[in-house]
């Protein structure tokens, strides 16, 4: 990512810390015009869109950057949230399972899928 985008992201990541979701989406959109494969703004925009109600959008977003970077343990649990709020239960523990292949001891993992043997 050459330093413009980079630097977009980061005007990203900060407007959506302050609240304002409209225009980080609309940054964050532009950055994936220039690099469609960057986990990094896939991420930060599936949270934003999480934060604004748009949960299919988010959880779209989620995956395709959880694809791109499949090792990191803050999409996977962040998407793993998102569908364990949403009802989806049987996909959170899925993607809670795979934290834990990354990260035996990742506490968020190992208390959410107690959490979801016992309810389920």
């Amino acid at each position: 990512m050459n330093s413009d985008t980079q630097a977009k992201l980061d005007q990203a990541i900060a407007l959506k810390i302050d609240g304002q979701y409209d225009e980080a989406v609309q940054l964050l959109q532009e950055v994936l015009a220039i690099e469609p494969n960057s986990s990094d703004a896939r991420y930060q925009l599936g949270l934003v869109y999480g934060f604004t109600g748009l949960f299919d959008e988010s959880i779209e977003e989620l995956t395709k950057a959880s694809q791109a970077t499949p090792t990191s343990v803050e999409i996977l649990v962040d998407l793993a949230l998102t569908y364990s709020m949403l009802g989806m239960y049987e996909e959170a523990k899925c993607e809670f399972e795979k934290v834990l292949t990354l990260d035996p001891t990742n506490k968020r993992a190992l208390d959410s899928i107690k959490f979801l043997n016992e309810s389920l």
